[in-house]
């Protein structure tokens, strides 16, 4: 009976305690009093190493075990229980102090011992300005005054946080596949349902909630590829060449990783558009490759010369190895559509210097200048004959977040990667193998962009007006933005011919540029620091992004609802004007 309470109240305690306290104390225990049936309690010590307290039984003496034997002994130790809890409270005391024995605990990780290439991140479109923006909001809703009523961000393509409807057809195949029930409801019509029911066959289970194969759900691969053969009017595209990713960044992170290698002289140099998206240089510093920068033509409507990345690849060569290219285009923050001549010049300037091409096509679908037309990189690699089409590795990205949709949330994406050696596409599978796979519901979201609804099916008719509706509200606030702000003076604005954003020139005055200097910051982050707490209109900084000495711009996004994008412009233009006449530079 003794032996049998004995055990019982162990077991309890084992819950608790620490294996290695409690496996020593069991042990001197039993030396020390000689217990009957020994050995069965020894077979309790292998469950010791379950507990979770550390030392509680460490002091024990013979009085200690009172509650566990019935036997009372003089001594007048405190209990096990007394013990453990004032050892731990202790503990957690000091640690709550930050001192241990005396001395107090340094951080393991600190910004001494912090990853270096971490710190040399930088991603202005989060940055400083959009944290101080942050910040003013949070004033206004505790009742603070401003000589404005709201934040207006308009630092960042997030079209749903700027009061884009989403597109009902997406949204319905979407939550089919999240909630299957939803197929017996006759508010989904059937060309949904069907495409929901097709997607989930793919799925592990049929459930949105399970894993994918590293590369995607096999029947999404599939219509990704029909829809790029279809974009590209009959060029071929083998859905095995089809990875879809969280988002394009991961897609375009992912390719980076397998292209850095080599050290000094031979360390990866990558050759990016400046101005360019911050993903790209933050991606390089993390990797610690070498930024190889190669200037648009603002003169030109941000034009890519040829001439310039004969340039920057020379010069590049005498400190890193040139490996890869990289365009936006769309561009991004420029705007611009690049012309399919100049995407053969890209393409034999690739082919010549054995450059690995990264075409990010995230804006395929915002072209809103009549004489603009979109070119895929793929495309017109295929017209330039087989001896380009067979030979430039090339990846090719797309997203659910940009176009007509915005559906930035679902961080749907996917690469089409062609031409890539046999072993290094099975490291590539390797590498997206460690992050299992993207998320499901972001694969049916980008099942959804490359198989709409087609002109015989129910849903046709509603998708297509609101996507033409999305497609031409933007067009018209490109147009009203150009316009507006080359009507200002000292803001010089090229054509919005794509994308979602404006990349207008500013001119700060001389005063301006000093008074920055003084406050250690660069000229363009003072104008917009002034522009947010002014007016509370939150940009981003041109040297964010990049731009030719003693130029300075900003980026503005045109996802605002045409109402308070005109609001927006207003401001700017007479914040601008103030500016000029506070640093005497307005005639």
């Amino acid at each position: 009976m003794m032996m049998r309470r004995l055990r019982d109240s162990l077991m309890s305690v084992l819950r608790l305690y620490n294996l290695a306290s409690l496996f020593l104390a069991f042990d001197r225990f039993t030396r020390q009093t000689r217990l009957p049936h020994c050995a069965d309690m020894y077979r309790l010590q292998s469950l010791a190493a379950r507990s979770l307290i550390a030392g509680a039984l460490d002091q024990c003496t013979p009085f200690t075990l009172t509650s566990l034997t019935g036997v009372r002994h003089k001594s007048q130790g405190p209990s096990v229980e007394k013990y453990g809890q004032t050892r731990f409270l202790t503990a957690e005391a000091k640690v709550s102090a930050g001192r241990l024995n005396g001395k107090m605990r340094e951080k393991t990780l600190s910004m001494d011992t912090l990853n270096p290439q971490v710190k040399a991140v930088e991603y202005a479109v989060r940055g400083p300005i959009v944290l101080k923006a942050g910040e003013i909001e949070k004033y206004l809703e505790e009742g603070g005054t401003k000589p404005f009523s709201e934040v207006i961000k308009a630092n960042i393509g997030d079209a749903h946080a700027m009061g884009q409807q989403p597109i009902t057809f997406l949204r319905q195949v979407v939550a089919l596949c999240t909630f299957p029930e939803l197929m017996d409801s006759p508010s989904f019509p059937e060309d949904a349902k069907w495409r929901a029911l097709r997607i989930l066959q793919g799925c592990g289970g049929h459930s949105l909630g399970s894993y994918s194969a590293s590369p995607g759900v096999e029947c999404i691969r599939k219509d990704i590829a029909a829809y790029i053969e279809q974009r590209d009017e009959g060029v071929p595209s083998d859905w095995e060449n089809i990875y879809l990713t969280t988002g394009a960044s991961d897609g375009i992170m992912t390719i980076l990783r397998l292209l850095v290698s080599g050290k000094d002289s031979s360390r990866t140099g990558v050759m990016i558009p400046i101005p360019q998206y911050p993903l790209y240089s933050a991606a390089i510093s993390e990797m610690d490759a070498v930024q190889v920068n190669y200037y648009l033509d603002e003169e030109n409507c941000w034009a890519l010369d040829i001439n310039e990345l004969y340039r920057a690849y020379q010069a590049a060569k005498l400190h890193c190895q040139p490996r890869v290219i990289c365009i936006i285009n769309p561009g991004n923050p420029t705007g611009q559509v690049q012309s399919k001549k100049c995407i053969e010049e890209v393409l034999h300037f690739a082919y010549e210097e054995n450059l690995f091409v990264m075409s990010d096509e995230v804006y395929q679908d915002n072209v809103y200048t009549p004489d603009c037309q979109f070119h895929s990189f793929k495309k017109v690699l295929y017209e330039m004959g087989p001896e380009y089409f067979n030979s430039v590795e090339l990846a090719s990205f797309h997203s659910t977040s940009k176009g007509y949709t915005g559906e930035c949330g679902f961080r749907g994406g996917y690469m089409e990667v062609i031409n890539m050696d046999p072993e290094v596409k099975a490291q590539l599978v390797k590498l997206l193998s460690v992050r299992l796979c993207p998320p499901l519901a972001g694969q049916a979201a980008m099942d959804v962009i490359v198989n709409p609804p087609q002109p015989d099916e129910h849903s046709y008719k509603q998708f297509h007006q609101e996507k033409s509706s999305v497609l031409g509200a933007l067009a018209d606030k490109a147009k009203l933005t150009e316009q507006i702000l080359n009507a200002v003076p000292g803001i010089k604005c090229n054509p919005v011919q794509g994308a979602m954003y404006a990349f207008p020139r500013i001119f700060i005055p001389p005063k301006a540029v000093e008074e920055a200097k003084a406050l250690g910051m660069q000229p363009d982050m003072f104008y917009c620091l002034r522009l947010l707490e002014e007016t509370g209109i939150c940009v981003v900084p041109g040297s964010g992004f990049g731009q030719k000495d003693g130029t300075h711009h900003f980026r503005m996004t045109i996802l605002p609802s045409i109402e308070k994008l005109k609001v927006l412009l207003g401001k700017v233009r007479d914040f601008h004007i103030s500016f000029l006449k506070e640093y005497s530079a307005l005639e």
